[in-house]
C-alpha cells in the first residue's frame, strides 16, 4: 500500500494490506547497521475475544498522509532517547482474520535495555497516538473499537 522512510536512514515504516514474514524483517533489522549488539522485535496478532465477546475478524482503517507523519514521528522519538540504530514499522490495515499479523516493530541497539526499551516504547505510542481506526466483527454484528484505558496508562509511563 504504502512505504515511508524517516528523516533518517535508520527509519523504516510500511503501511500496507499485505503480510510481512518475521524471519525476513528480523534480518532487514539486523543487517541495516551492523555491529549492534540487540535486536528486540514485537508482532501484534488479530486475537479471538475482546472485553468477552468473540471476535470472528477485523478491519483497520486509516487517513494514509496522516499516519505516515505519526509513525515517522514515534520512530525518530523512540531514536532520540534510546539511540536506536535501526528501527522498522509495519501496520496492516484492511480486512485481517484470526490470527493474522497486524504489527510489525523491531528494533536494534548497542545495547538490550535501549532495545527492549525502544520497542515497548514505540508499541505503546502506536497503540495511543496512531491514527487506525479498528472495527471488530463478532457473530451477531460489528462494532468499532474505543481506546483502552490500560493502553494510556502504559504510554504515559513514558
Amino acid at each position: 500500500m504504502s512505504n515511508a522512510i524517516g528523516s533518517s536512514p535508520q527509519i523504516r515504516v510500511s503501511v500496507q494490506f499485505e503480510d510481512f514474514n518475521l524471519g525476513d524483517e528480523y534480518q532487514e533489522i539486523k543487517n541495516r547497521d551492523q555491529g549492534q549488539g540487540a535486536v528486540v522485535t514485537f508482532s501484534g496478532l488479530v486475537r479471538d475475544n475482546n472485553l468477552g465477546k468473540n471476535v470472528k475478524g477485523l478491519f483497520l482503517e486509516h487517513y494514509p498522509a496522516m499516519t505516515q507523519k505519526c509513525l515517522i514521528d514515534i520512530c525518530e522519538q523512540a531514536c532520540k532517547r534510546w539511540e536506536l540504530a535501526a528501527v522498522s514499522v509495519i501496520h496492516r490495515v484492511g480486512e485481517l482474520s484470526l490470527n493474522e499479523q497486524i504489527v510489525f516493530v523491531g528494533v536494534s541497539a548497542k545495547h538490550r535495555k535501549s532495545a527492549f526499551e525502544g520497542c515497548e516504547f514505540i508499541m505503546d505510542y502506536l497503540k495511543t497516538q496512531a491514527p487506525f481506526w479498528k472495527k471488530e466483527r463478532f457473530a451477531d454484528g460489528e462494532a468499532w473499537v474505543d481506546a483502552k484505558q490500560s493502553d494510556q496508562h502504559a504510554a504515559n509511563k513514558w
